[in-house]
């Protein structure tokens, strides 16, 4: 523990995982077969979650969008008490002041087990997320190469999944680092703005929250976002979803990326465009309860 002006600063706590069967195990054990599947072929599912106060935000909405995601990939999930209790056994003890990024992954398991593999990481909210919260991002955007509602035209591709086969996420944030920003904004063919490769994007027209529309589009439905349009009435604001493009998105009162864990983060510049700081954005924060310090 050290002491800072404002009192004590809680030591940062170690990564946890709790695997299914198994419970807590230590950090470095391993937990995966080679044979794998999720490794092999990024053939499963997860889903990340804010722990604050000790507890996960949202949980059940997190649950319900994995069991949806499972079904769409014929991928057999443990009951919904059993993964409960395994996200239950990796945050005992952990400390309710500190911001926790809570991760359940399902594979579907070695190649020859026939059974899921299930485990649930916890670490500290990184340094990075708790600073974009503060300070805002830059956002560049890139083409996707479909059309908008490409994805969902096609009956055999699940859409809006949290797949654990990320490879086209991390080559777009690996872009995002060469061009020097500190995130994307995929834009579809027909010229729509989308998503990011880990965040939904909100906008603010004049008393209007708005966010991209998941059925139509085959993005991710954001459960942070749908909780943040379903609460806007609080601050005097309707919610809506909306097709957008990024001409659209320069003229907006504001722009934000809203993700589970980064929590909302306001997008200070577009494309190279410097935005004006959006005078709502410290009242849509609280109002998510994400700690901005």
């Amino acid at each position: 523990m050290v002491t800072s002006s404002v009192g004590p600063v809680p030591a940062s706590p170690s990564a946890r995982i709790a695997v299914l069967g198994r419970g807590l195990i230590p950090a470095d054990e391993p937990v995966l077969r080679g044979d794998d599947r999720g490794v092999l072929h990024g053939d499963g599912l997860f889903e990340s979650m804010h722990l604050r106060r000790g507890r996960p935000w949202l949980r059940d909405e997190h649950l319900a969008r994995l069991a949806t995601a499972a079904a769409a990939v014929d991928l057999d999930l443990p009951p919904t008490d059993t993964l409960v209790d395994l996200l239950d056994a990796v945050c005992v003890g952990w400390p309710a002041q500190v911001e926790g990024a809570l991760r359940l992954v399902c594979t579907r398991g070695p190649e020859a087990a026939g059974r899921p593999t299930v485990y649930a990481t916890l670490t500290e909210v990184p340094a990075s997320s708790r600073a974009a919260r503060r300070n805002g991002i830059s956002v560049a955007t890139l083409p996707l190469g479909v059309p908008a509602d490409a994805r969902t035209g096609l009956d055999w591709l699940p859409a809006g999944i949290k797949s654990t086969s990320y490879a086209v996420s991390t080559a777009a944030r690996r872009w995002a680092h060469r061009a020097g920003v500190d995130d994307v904004l995929w834009v579809s063919s027909d010229g729509y703005a989308l998503e990011g490769p880990t965040a939904n994007v909100v906008w603010l027209t004049g008393n209007t929250l708005c966010t991209v529309p998941a059925a139509t589009t085959g993005i991710l439905p954001g459960t942070t976002v749908a909780w943040l349009l379903a609460h806007a009435d609080q601050l005097g604001l309707s919610g809506a979803e909306r097709m957008v493009t990024p001409s659209e998105l320069h003229a907006a009162d504001g722009v934000w990326f809203s993700s589970s864990v980064r929590g909302l983060t306001e997008v200070r510049m577009l494309d190279g465009v410097r935005r004006d700081h959006c005078p709502h954005t410290p009242a849509l924060q609280a109002l998510l309860d994400f700690p901005v310090v």
